[in-house]
């Protein structure tokens, strides 16, 4: 009967040596770490501009959100007082409007930048405007102009053309929501 006979004490080394002439390297290859790195290089390439989209997204339905809820608190204004209120600078709260709008947001800056601004009776492009309401560029809060933020709001609240509609380009190229023509 033959007894089994382990490699160790085949080769005459005590077990806990038997793989000291071979030694496992500790960490990961070059080759492991360059394919790890470019999976992750590329899941970075596609989650970065799907996140981006998002946050616009995100960002234009705070915004047009934000113009419905005012438009509809100025009509409300106007029909109950026969006349719309006078106008007020960028983030100032228009007078008599302060029952009627949310005072953090109509004053707080908008997700794009800027402040929303009240206008009554303004001339834009050429065309007077009874009632609209502005995002305005202020020495606080500075509006940089994406003209890809504001082809996403005009698509998700209106036509998707800039140049009509309840949402337009106004002058200096601010984002105008019409409240009455």
């Amino acid at each position: 009967m033959a007894a089994f006979v382990s490699r160790a004490q085949a080769t005459g080394l005590r077990p806990e040596r038997a793989g000291a002439g071979r030694r496992r390297p500790a960490g990961f290859t070059l080759v492991e770490l360059l394919v790890t790195l470019t999976i992750i290089s590329l899941l970075a390439a596609v989650l970065v501009p799907t996140v981006q989209k998002l946050r616009m997204r995100t960002k234009s339905s705070v915004i047009m959100g934000d113009f419905r809820t005012f438009a509809a608190a100025f009509d409300t204004y106007a029909q109950e007082n026969g006349t719309w209120p006078a106008e007020a600078a960028p983030g100032a709260m228009p007078t008599g409007m302060a029952d009627r709008l949310n005072q953090t947001a109509w004053m707080r800056p908008t997700p794009m930048g800027g402040r929303y601004n009240w206008e009554n009776n303004q001339l834009h492009f050429g065309t007077r405007y009874r009632a609209a309401i502005a995002i305005s560029a202020t020495s606080a809060s500075p509006l940089p102009l994406d003209v890809n933020q504001l082809l996403d709001l005009d698509r998700r609240g209106d036509d998707g053309n800039l140049l009509n509609g309840s949402f337009r380009i106004g002058s200096s190229l601010n984002p105008l929501f019409v409240v009455q023509p």
